[in-house]
């Protein structure tokens, strides 16, 4: 039998409470069944089948009802060191209820009191709100009645957060600062596996990523990390592990498991017969053949997902948005539509986010989903100009296509001068005039769809990205607060520029992307100056199995600091499913946002999940999403969204 399971590092009991016979069990965690099978069968003596046959009936009698028999939960163990690594470890305990449990603060205080009063009084033991709700309700218990800890204070200071789990074997390379590693990165190779503090953006294609410090789940380094299939985790004490350093530079077996305590560095044998060649250099990314014929320039509003192969995925996009605003779509309901184990039907939930009264039938919730979108999304203004106009600027210029000629030539032949010519070519594109005519027509588009914007950003949209096995998250460049027709023309060519960076060349050359095949379209855009923005993904990072779950990264300053992983964002869980939201880390932030604020943010969670119907590539609608984000009140400026691909 095995007693306790394992969740974020920590081993945890599931636990309930039984008031009519005042009752306290702990569930054996063997299979790791749910409560509704324990109460099943040990407490109410009936097949867990009878139960499971009206799940949503069950769920409503235990973490609704205000007269509910049964409380569940969670009772985790801790165990932390003081901040100056001196004195004896500190072990205590946590209780919490499932995020979407809406106990009242009396049925929270009784809940702490029954556990309390079943364990030893010399363990400390607190209560872990589950959701925002739960800490309203707390907030006016006092502490020494009620001890409690939030959730974020316990998971910012864990060791341990699997970021994206898997195994790989490798060169260990430790590296005890970025300086550290900035005098090495030369030497770092594909089949490397990094630990240092904070992996930089600029990380060339490795075999695993270890970050000592914590960082959030949605910086481009954990977006590519997850992208490219590699373990990556945060392990805060790896660097101070005993008998590490002797591994460093020989070949380990690294592993990052979910219900595992932490990562797993082992030392191992070179894998016989290991090429020169990565492995995934053998198979090639797919990519549609660009359309580079003469196009025009044209608002963000005339396009749909299917212009990508002539603006680039983020411009295509960001039309099709800009098209269910304006006429709906007959995908809103297709996440809620697919039975996902244990519930048979989400409709029902769905019609709760949405405040309609059950039972509603598809059209009604069709309706109450177009009417939200409509009310609180927009997509800020903005011109797609397509590849045709990069293609008409690089043979405007004989020494550009002499300069690429000799690239590629560099890549057929594999020479280490690659990231030279690359670095030519791109000051090469920055110093060169753009054609009269290329320019009098951006102008005039500008003046036709932009007139009134005294601040723009130029984004890339290339086709060599948002693909399946390559995302090139924070490969290209955008360029913010250009305001005359010189700045954004600058903009432009420093984003087409971007598309031959040393870096962005050699991450295409691995996943088999022809230098030949890449376009970058270029989206002329609206700057919006907001109080918060963010990323969301539409899935739970850290457990592909969470189908409830939206993560959200939210920072005061601008998107890039989320991405960038320049600063450290607020992070909120939220449940699309049952309702509920949880703050995960409060990052860099001193105090965590107002309830209205997260009010709003639900609703975008929500947004989110619909947004990923519409835009599934199959019928299962279970794809999630990645959305640039920002909020001003009640109004979302929705800046981009493309497919976010959790390695399987």
């Amino acid at each position: 039998m095995r007693l306790a399971g394992r969740l974020a590092g920590f081993p945890f009991v599931k636990v309930v409470v039984d008031l009519e016979k005042a009752e306290f069990h702990v569930i054996d965690s063997t299979g790791n069944p749910l409560h509704v099978h324990y109460i099943a069968e040990h407490i109410l003596g009936v097949p867990a089948e009878n139960l499971l046959r009206d799940i949503d009936a069950f769920n409503h009698d235990v973490y609704v009802r205000p007269d509910r028999r049964f409380l569940l939960g969670l009772l985790a163990l801790h165990r932390r060191r003081p901040d100056d690594g001196d004195g004896e470890e500190r072990v205590f305990l946590s209780l919490e209820t499932v995020e979407a449990d809406t106990m009242s603060a009396d049925m929270l205080l009784s809940f702490y009191r029954h556990v309390r009063a079943h364990l030893d009084p010399s363990v400390p033991l607190f209560l872990k709100p589950a959701n925002h709700l739960q800490e309203t309700h707390v907030a006016g218990i006092p502490e020494e009645e009620l001890p409690r800890l939030l959730a974020h204070e316990l998971l910012s200071q864990a060791p341990f957060v699997p970021l994206n789990s898997g195994t790989a074997y490798g060169r260990l390379r430790l590296f005890a600062s970025a300086a550290d590693y900035r005098a090495a990165a030369r030497s770092v190779e594909w089949h490397d596996i990094i630990v240092m503090p904070r992996v930089p953006d600029d990380i060339p294609r490795v075999s695993g990523l270890v970050n000592t410090e914590h960082t959030t789940p949605l910086s481009h380094t954990n977006v590519l990390a997850t992208g490219w299939g590699i373990p990556n985790a945060i392990q805060t004490d790896l660097l101070d592990r005993p008998g590490l350093a002797e591994l460093d530079g020989g070949w380990v077996r690294y592993e990052v498991a979910p219900d595992a305590p932490e990562v797993l560095i082992e030392a191992a044998d070179r894998p016989a017969g290991l090429d020169s060649r990565p492995p995934w250099a053998a198979g090639r990314v797919s990519l549609e053949r660009p359309e580079t014929a003469a196009a025009e320039i044209v608002p963000l509003s005339w396009l749909r997902m299917g212009d990508h192969y002539r603006y680039g995925t983020k411009a295509a996009n960001l039309g099709e948005v800009c098209h269910v605003l304006e006429h709906g779509s007959r995908r809103w309901l297709g996440f809620y539509q697919i039975p996902r184990p244990p519930r048979p039907d989400l409709l029902g939930y769905l019609a709760g986010r949405l405040g309609v009264s059950v039972p509603a039938d598809d059209a009604t919730l069709s309706a109450a989903a177009e009417r939200l979108i409509r009310q609180h999304v927009e997509v800020p203004r903005g011109i797609a100009l397509p590849f045709s106009l990069q293609r008409q600027f690089l043979e405007s210029s004989p020494r550009i296509q002499q300069t690429i000629g000799r690239l590629k030539m560099a890549l057929e032949a594999g020479t280490h001068h690659v990231e030279d010519i690359c670095a030519e070519l791109q000051q090469m594109i920055m110093e060169t005039r753009l054609p009269g005519d290329l320019l009098r027509r951006i102008d005039d588009a500008i003046v036709s769809h932009l007139s009134g914007v005294g601040q723009f950003v130029v984004r890339s949209s290339s086709n060599a990205e948002d693909l399946a096995g390559f995302s090139a998250a924070g490969v290209y460049e955008s360029v913010a607060h250009a305001r005359t027709l010189d700045s954004i023309a600058d903009g432009v060519k420093e984003v087409w520029s971007s598309l031959v960076s040393a870096r962005s060349v050699r991450l295409r050359e691995q996943a088999g992307i022809p230098l030949e095949d890449c376009y970058m379209g270029v989206i002329v855009q609206e700057w919006v100056d907001v109080p918060l923005g963010g990323v969301l993904v539409t899935c739970n990072p850290a457990d592909p199995r969470d189908f409830r779950n939206v993560y959200v990264n939210i920072s005061a300053g601008s998107v890039a600091d989320v991405v960038t992983g320049t600063a450290d964002p607020v992070q909120h869980l939220y449940n699309t499913v049952e309702g509920g939201g949880r703050t995960i880390s409060l990052g860099s932030a001193r105090s965590d946002l107002d309830p209205a604020t997260k009010d709003s943010l639900a609703r975008l969670a929500l947004i989110g999940r619909l947004l990923q119907s519409h835009f599934s590539p199959d019928y299962l609608y279970g794809v999630p999403v990645d959305i640039e984000w920002a909020l001003d009140g009640d109004r979302i400026e929705l800046l981009q969204i493309r497919p976010y691909r959790p390695a399987s």
